[in-house]
């Protein structure tokens, strides 16, 4: 993706990050004009990736380049403030087209989607009572998509900058607010909100 966009004219490469919580600090130090962003990603997904994103380089407009290829992400990754929504396996031409629109400040759908479907699941969205994980503070996010990472309390602690004590409160706290039990529902729940691929092994 580095060497595609390299050779395109009027496009100029200027970062990039290894999982999702590099992607939000590079956003906020690089202020890129247009961020091509994946919904699965180690540490942070996408979709809360673009929550923070909105809030550290507001100018920024994020793509969703990504393996989902359902209404129901397309709608979520639009309502966080993706401005793009392409598939992986699109080609390579209509990935461009979407980091250009992006870049003139219209939205992109990839052709495989239909605008109706997606215009009907915002709405459903909206009307929808709110959901369990949109109660949990940005810590407790951030703990929660670490701990289905596959990481120890200590080891987020270590990443965090926090004691170990503190990581346990706050992920006793997600699984009370997420109605949870044990690492397994943990993981399931990610999976289903989007934070893991179903394809990681349990």
């Amino acid at each position: 993706m580095r060497a595609l966009l390299a050779t395109e004219t009027g496009l100029k490469f200027v970062a990039e990050a290894s999982n999702g919580l590099d992607a939000v600090r590079m956003a906020e130090s690089a202020r890129p004009d247009v961020l091509l962003l994946d919904i699965s990603m180690p540490f942070l997904d996408g979709l809360e990736a673009i929550r923070r994103i909105r809030r550290v380089s507001p100018r920024t407009r994020i793509v969703i380049l990504s393996m989902y290829v359902d209404e129901s992400h397309v709608a979520r990754a639009f309502r966080e403030g993706a401005v793009g929504y392409v598939p992986k396996q699109s080609a390579t031409g209509e990935i461009i087209a979407a980091v250009r629109e992006a870049a003139d400040g219209r939205r992109y759908i990839g052709k495989v989607f239909s605008q109706q479907a997606i215009d009907a699941y915002l709405e459903k969205l909206e009307e929808a009572p709110e959901e369990p994980f949109d109660t949990l503070s940005d810590r407790e996010r951030e703990i929660f998509h670490l701990a289905a990472s596959g990481l120890t309390n200590n080891e987020i602690a270590s990443r965090l900058f926090l004691s170990p004590r503190t990581v346990e409160t706050h992920r006793g706290s997600v699984m009370k607010k997420l109605g949870l039990r044990t690492h397994t529902d943990l993981v399931l729940c990610a999976v289903r909100l989007g934070v893991l691929s179903p394809e990681k092994p349990i």
